[in-house]
């Protein structure tokens, strides 16, 4: 069984984190697995690179341009949506390319960017073969955005958008829907994945693919890698004191507004005027962060920036005390997991998928939604808590997330879908 991943890319975000991690847990599980990408990042001989050469890295490029600026200069609501809402209207073809043919199955993440557009999809959904598609957002139910917020439009025909300035009944929104419409149309070879229950419940509800094939399994994690660190030697080594309280926050774009960095700025502020004992505490911040003034923050600050190497990011998930994620939406954050994988507590807000990892008060704490209030109070908990929430922390992952397990579910579900 020869299995191709595609995604955009195999490092930097998310989705290119998760589908690597995934193509090494279905390796280790002896399955024939490769990954198809536009933009291969990483050293890894299982992943081949499409934009390789000067010619094809331009066209990548082009594709990307022509997909962003039009939407730029004539939708976009304003700048916080710039990325959040994807036409799909160019990309590559690649139905052609080796890996697409000599696959038995097809295995699709997230193809934006200007990788491939809802045409090239459809020409991968009428080669007839077997196709998986995780999702690691609502994209592939939507018009065109990638997170709904509080919009339910993809449970009509979407249109009226709130991310477009020009929104009406016949919105590009709509457009996009329509092009869904006709790509899903009679795609019985299409089974859909998505990385929680939380969003298997949401796209059971769209318009587009609730009639389809929607299965829920989570990402998978090294826990070799991400596993508790010595403390006092990770905090050593970036000079952070070893009694300190240490609160940590990390995004691979901290200022995306759907990360909610200002509910953290409040929760913060609420903290150190309520509880007690706040002068040890130190914020410790990781990712890229372009334009966050971090004076906002109430509490000395340690900022990392970007970090790449999956060993560096488990030894400050070690040096921390407490994880925090203030997100608005989340499907399963890779954040979230890598804490609880090296046996560090995680505060955020009951939403998304995050409920899925974090247990209340057994793994971490379930802040009320958008109550600063509440998420100072878990963050007090938490940081006064005793050993018992990290060991469970650590638990919850062996039990549910390894590559294992997670390669194991996959294994069963291309199975399936070969047989049929």
């Amino acid at each position: 069984m020869k299995v191709t991943l595609i995604n955009t890319s195999d490092a930097g975000g998310g989705a290119p984190v998760a589908c690597l991690r995934l193509l090494k847990a279905l390796v280790g599980q002896k399955v024939d697995a490769v990954l198809l990408v536009q933009h291969k990042k990483t050293t890894d001989d299982n992943v081949l690179g499409i934009a390789t050469s000067f010619a094809t890295r331009l066209k990548a490029q082009i594709n990307f341009l022509r997909e962003r600026i039009p939407f730029i200069l004539f939708h976009e609501k304003d700048k916080s949506v710039r990325f959040a809402f994807s036409t799909a209207n160019v990309g590559t073809r690649i139905k052609n390319n080796f890996l697409v043919s000599d696959a038995d199955i097809l295995h699709l993440h997230w193809t934006n960017s200007g990788f491939l557009s809802i045409a090239n999809l459809k020409e991968l959904v009428d080669t007839g073969k077997p196709i998986v598609w995780t999702l690691h957002d609502m994209w592939a139910f939507t018009g065109g955005c990638h997170y709904s917020g509080t919009c339910d439009n993809f449970m009509r025909e979407c249109g009226n958008c709130p991310f477009l300035r020009d929104a009406s009944e016949n919105d590009i929104s709509h457009i996009g829907w329509l092009r869904k419409a006709a790509l899903f149309k009679d795609a019985k070879n299409i089974t859909f994945v998505t990385c929680s229950k939380w969003l298997a419940g949401v796209a059971k509800q769209s318009s587009l693919i609730k009639k389809l094939r929607i299965e829920a399994i989570p990402n998978p994690i090294d826990i070799d890698i991400f596993s508790p660190k010595d403390k006092a030697a990770a905090r050593l080594n970036r000079g952070i004191n070893a009694d300190a309280k240490i609160i940590l926050f990390g995004a691979a774009n901290i200022n995306d507004k759907r990360k909610g960095i200002t509910y953290l700025v409040d929760a913060l502020n609420i903290l150190k005027a309520t509880y007690p004992q706040s002068e040890k505490i130190k914020v410790v911040i990781f990712g890229k962060n372009k334009h966050f003034d971090l004076t906002q923050l109430p509490f000395k600050v340690h900022e990392l920036n970007l970090i790449s190497s999956q060993e560096e990011l488990a030894d400050v998930y070690s040096l921390a005390d407490v994880f925090v994620t203030p997100s608005l939406e989340d499907n399963l954050p890779n954040t979230v997991m890598e804490a609880l994988a090296c046996g560090t507590p995680v505060v955020a807000f009951n939403t998304g998928g995050i409920p899925e990892m974090v247990d209340h008060q057994q793994n971490g704490y379930l802040a009320q939604f958008k109550s600063a209030d509440d998420m100072a109070k878990g963050l007090h908990e938490v940081l006064n808590a005793d050993a018992k929430l990290s060991a469970n922390a650590r638990k919850k992952v062996l039990d549910n997330y390894t590559n294992e397990k997670v390669a194991k579910q996959y294994i069963n579900l291309y199975q399936s879908i070969i047989k049929q």
